[in-house]
């Protein structure tokens, strides 16, 4: 009930649970006494989670148009319709130098506080000017053979930590690292390596060496299932959540004979179309 309210209110997790504790009407809606304290705001994300791991939220779907059902509200054969809206990541828009270096940087962070003593002895000094601070187009060079030559900069240090996390030494568990994980995908999708007679090349993918689509493009490095896309204009980074509702024709007097219901919520990756999901949503 309290996730309720707060969706209702538009409110934070911090705002709700004070409203848990300060205000006299939710504490008259939740049926609390006056004195409860009520509970700490990270209680609402955990259980949010738990809901989410558990595929809860359809199995309340179910049970409540199951109870619509009972009433007469919805029922098989009844004329719906579905549409989908834009949902954006909680991510900042990179483009693929930013999203290069940002990987790295990210990384670096992640092994930083796992394993100091080991990344001391993979890394020197020259990397702390590169990737001490977060990666912004602001700070990154104008001209093209510098953007390019810097890219490949970001490549050879990627491929490097990707290689040391596996060498014989390091701690077993450094490559399963999230933000390592994260570092290896996107390296799949934005380098490749040519082994010539002249050694071995680290090569910023482009045309000719080929990207991947963009229903399959990582574009963050903190949420490895975004994906861009665009849609009558308008572009964005996230995901894509379509609705389905019961409607019903209104009357002569413009009077409906019932409400309109929604009847499915499907989120999916941005890229995903109104037909593809035609198929689940009958289901």
């Amino acid at each position: 009930m309290v996730t309720v309210l707060q969706f209702t209110e538009n409110l934070t997790d911090r705002q709700a649970a004070d409203a848990v504790r300060g205000r006299l009407d939710w504490k008259y809606c939740l049926g609390l006494a006056l004195e409860d304290e009520g509970f700490d705001f990270s209680v609402l994300s955990e259980f949010r989670s738990r809901l989410a791991e558990g595929g809860m939220e359809a199995v309340l779907l179910e049970v409540l148009l199951a109870r619509l059902g009972e009433l007469g509200l919805v029922a098989a054969g009844m004329p719906q319709r579905t549409d989908s809206t834009r949902v954006l990541g909680r991510i900042r828009e990179l483009n693929r130098l930013e999203l290069a270096g940002e990987s790295v940087r990210a990384a670096l962070e992640a092994l930083a506080a796992a394993a100091p003593g080991w990344l001391a002895n993979v890394i020197d000094a020259s990397w702390q000017q590169v990737y001490g601070q977060r990666v912004d187009g602001i700070r990154l060079p104008e001209s093209a053979a510098r953007r390019a030559d810097l890219a490949v900069r970001y490549g050879r240090d990627g491929y490097h930590l990707l290689r040391q996390v596996r060498a014989p030494g390091a701690p077993g568990w450094l490559a399963g690292l999230p933000a390592v994980q994260a570092l290896r995908q996107i390296w799949i999708q934005q380098f490749c390596l040519d082994q010539g007679e002249s050694g071995e090349k680290v090569i910023w993918r482009g045309d000719e060496q080929g990207l991947p689509p963009g229903r399959a493009r990582i574009i963050s490095c903190y949420d490895l299932d975004a994906r861009h896309t665009e849609r009558r204009g308008t572009g964005w980074g996230g995901y894509k959540v379509h609705l389905s509702e019961t409607c019903h024709t209104p009357d002569a007097a413009g009077r409906r004979p019932a409400p309109n219901l929604l009847t499915s919520t499907q989120t999916t990756p941005a890229p995903v179309t109104g037909a593809e999901m035609t198929e689940p949503v009958h289901d």
